[in-house]
């Protein structure tokens, strides 16, 4: 039986940091991860892969809007097999350097999956099929999650993709339709609409990306229409055909249901992730799962099971960032200090073109709690920057308090929107008000002075846009 004060089920952002952050606080820390480095999905077949070949879809865009300014350059060449290899270098890169940080911090790495046997204890099964049992003094399950796969889309064919097919690249299909209209299905169309294949979406709901202000998905939407093939909103998908030349897909149309068939060569099911709390043993603990399969936690991210933390996507955070955040004040708790998750401004981005970023409270959130809001809208057509780079599509959007006049939400749609919305971040967390954004002085000419513009324009004296005096 081996020993550790803390082990730590997960080796993705949240379960990584976590374990950094308990090693420097001087905990003996164990990481169990099913890879052989860490990272995670995000790192291996998520986050940093997508957004490599995100870089690569934006160059070849720029390419072509190049003409209009004057400079016209060849179609490029893809090699495909190529880029998947430089895709995978810069993970390695990262991998590798994650490995390091194991090693310096004291770090026992082991590979294999884990399972509670109770609850100080872990039975792990290793890639040499060789059990380990492991006592711990306290856990952070860090676990992660796994795409939802869709019933009517479980045809056995390497045609149907989830997101790790998708980032494999191993071919350009000449079609694609993308069953979900959110981040990862998205950001991954644009990828392959911009490497020539024609893509199409189909989405449940009235709108792109759900959670989003309307206001900051219509440049999205005027882009995505010209680059797919086709955006199929309120539609479901009822099933699927294979065949020799491809893929039958039936859908129906949910308010007429009308149903209608499209043939693609290959199918993207993009429609969300569910948690990996199954066979991890947690019925031999007294730790919770809500009715979704999520983890039951406190503002310390501590389960019912004293001995047990849960942090990251297994316990509902849904985003690399959030996770991190868990896992950093699961450790100060471990280690005796006094924390909480307790964020007012979590931002949200997706890294499509334009990139869309949101922070605190959203219009919609407004609306739907009866609050009384100002927003406060600055549009890129009035930003030097933004026409300098031949981007005026954007748009930068405050919501404020309009009595205590506290900045509560920002919104950014554009270029690097997922840069700026750092500084709406900062601004919610700080409790800032309107008026410290406005006298904050920003360099020129910036994308950022956007953020300081919409300030002036809620007191009505912006010097580039004219709108009656407020106050």
């Amino acid at each position: 039986m081996e020993s550790t004060q803390l082990a730590v089920i997960g080796g993705g952002p949240g379960g990584y940091v976590a374990a950094f952050r308990a090693a420097d606080l001087g905990l003996q820390v164990t990481l169990v991860d099913q890879e052989a480095k860490p990272g995670g999905v995000c790192l291996h077949r998520g986050c940093i892969p997508s957004k490599a070949l995100l870089h690569v879809a934006r160059l070849i865009r720029e390419t072509r809007e190049a003409a209009s300014w004057g400079i016209t350059f060849a179609e490029p060449e893809i090699d495909h097999k190529k880029l998947n290899r430089w895709k995978d270098r810069v993970v390695a890169r990262m991998t590798g350097g994650l490995v390091q940080l194991v090693k310096s911090r004291g770090i026992d790495p082991i590979q294999g999956t884990a399972r509670f046997t109770d609850a100080h204890t872990l039975r792990i099964e290793t890639p040499d099929n060789t059990t380990r049992n492991l006592r711990f003094d306290h856990a952070i399950l860090a676990s992660g999650s796994r795409p939802v796969v869709l019933p009517m889309l479980q045809a056995d064919s390497d045609r149907i993709m989830d997101s790790t097919a998708a980032l494999a690249l191993n071919d350009i299909p000449a079609s694609l339709l993308v069953v979900g209209g959110g981040y990862i299905g998205l950001e991954l169309g644009s990828v392959y609409a911009s490497l020539g294949t024609r893509v199409s979406v189909v989405e449940m709901t009235d709108g792109l990306i759900p959670p989003a202000d309307r206001d900051l998905i219509k440049p999205l939407q005027a882009h995505l229409d010209k680059a797919f093939e086709e955006i199929m909103l309120q539609t479901r998908v009822t099933g699927v055909e294979v065949a020799d030349e491809g893929l039958e897909v039936h859908m129906q149309s949910l308010p007429a249901e009308e149903s209608f068939s499209r043939q693609y060569d290959k199918v993207l099911v993009a429609v969300g992730r569910r948690p990996n709390s199954d066979d991890l043993g947690l019925e031999n603990t007294q730790v919770e799962l809500d009715d979704n399969g999520f983890v039951r936690v406190d503002d310390q991210q501590r389960t019912r099971e004293s001995s047990i933390f849960a942090i990251g996507d297994v316990a509902g955070a849904g985003l690399a960032h959030t996770a991190s955040h868990q896992g950093t004040v699961a450790a100060q708790v471990i280690a005796g200090q006094k924390a909480g998750f307790a964020p007012n401004a979590i931002p949200a981005v997706v890294f499509t073109d334009p990139e869309i970023a949101w922070c605190g409270l959203t219009e919609q959130e407004a609306k739907a709690q009866g609050r009384k809001v100002s927003v406060s809208r600055f549009p890129w057509a009035a930003s030097g920057r933004a026409t300098t780079l031949g981007r005026n599509e954007g748009l930068t959007k405050l919501v404020i308090d309009p009595e205590s006049e506290r900045v509560l939400g920002m919104g950014v749609v554009g270029a690097g929107a997922g840069e700026l919305i750092a500084e709406g971040v900062l601004a919610v967390e700080m409790a800032a008000r309107a008026a410290d954004l406005a006298m904050s002085i920003h360099p020129h000419p910036t994308l950022s002075e956007t953020v300081m513009e919409a300030a002036e324009v809620f007191f009505g004296h912006s010097p580039h846009l004219h709108v009656p005096k407020r106050r």
